[in-house]
């Protein structure tokens, strides 16, 4: 769990409301090709805004394991204790990565060390969690959330297809790769807005395919979508089979992902009224 003493939820960060400040509810998704440490570094910066609260997170790839550990150090410190449970995720990934052969192993012992998944799973959680995995016989996409949730579904989303064999799960056999996109739905339809952290800035460029306020299958409900991706992603691509590395190179990520969710941050996108239809326009930074 988190290395330091917990920190109670009164210790937490001043709350939007004590700053008369207008909260702002978001969802975000993360894909399969954002790079771990990238995503670190926008979740960190995220925690910065005091007036933006993260309803549900959905995430396919490497990144729900960071989602897991993201979600869990809100639920037992708020701000402070999921900053502090992400950077000792990461610490614990670069030290253990030097002794382990077997990575599926790895990252399920550093998942266990990292999250209590009771604390996920109850009803009081902040953020409402959800990984996809693919049926490794069928390659159906399977969002796993509330009781489903399980270490199993997590370590499987994080399972790299033929490099690792797939993990069982009542039966089936599931590993990652999911595309966020072909998920039955996303965890929360709560958030006015989404905001997608992904690799590469062309993967969501198809509009909203029924732009009328009454579309029923409209992934994102007509809310406005937002989109971080990595300018270096290709420079990061080769570590997407190995999330574990330097320590130099992690930070030096996630310090990346910080200036890009700034840079997001700086145009307040998430201030603007829009209209159904506008709503459904992506925006891309």
């Amino acid at each position: 769990m988190l290395a330091q003493s917990p920190i109670r939820p009164d210790q937490a960060a001043i709350s939007a409301v004590d700053l008369g400040l207008e909260e702002r509810t978001i969802d975000i998704v993360l894909a399969n090709d954002a790079h771990g440490a990238f995503v670190w570094g926008v979740l960190d910066r995220l925690l910065d805004e005091t007036n933006c609260r993260v309803n549900g997170v959905t995430a396919s790839g490497f990144a729900a394991m960071e989602a897991a550990v993201f979600a869990y150090g809100l639920s037992v410190g708020g701000r402070r204790g999921a900053r502090t449970a992400l950077a000792n995720f990461w610490r614990r990934i670069s030290h253990a990565s030097v002794f382990a052969d077997d990575r599926a192993s790895l990252l399920r012992s550093i998942l266990e060390q990292s999250i209590d998944l009771k604390q996920i799973r109850d009803e009081e959680c902040p953020v409402k969690l959800g990984v996809l995995a693919v049926n490794a016989r069928t390659d159906a996409v399977k969002i796993f959330t509330g009781d489903q949730l399980s270490i199993d579904a997590i370590v499987a989303a994080a399972t790299i297809p033929f490099l690792s064999p797939p993990v069982e799960i009542e039966g089936d056999a599931y590993w990652g790769e999911g595309d966020v996109f072909q998920s039955p739905r996303l965890v929360s339809a709560e958030g006015r807005h989404r905001l997608i952290v992904v690799g590469k800035p062309s993967v969501f460029t198809t509009p909203c395919p029924d732009r009328s306020t009454a579309a029923g299958h409209c992934l994102t409900k007509c809310a406005p979508v937002h989109t971080i991706f990595d300018s270096r992603h290709r420079a990061g691509a080769p570590l997407l089979l190995r999330p574990w590395t330097d320590w130099g190179e992690l930070t030096d990520m996630r310090d990346r992902g910080r200036q890009r969710a700034a840079a997001w941050l700086a145009a307040d996108p998430l201030h603007a009224d829009e209209s159904p239809v506008a709503a459904c326009e992506r925006r891309y930074i």
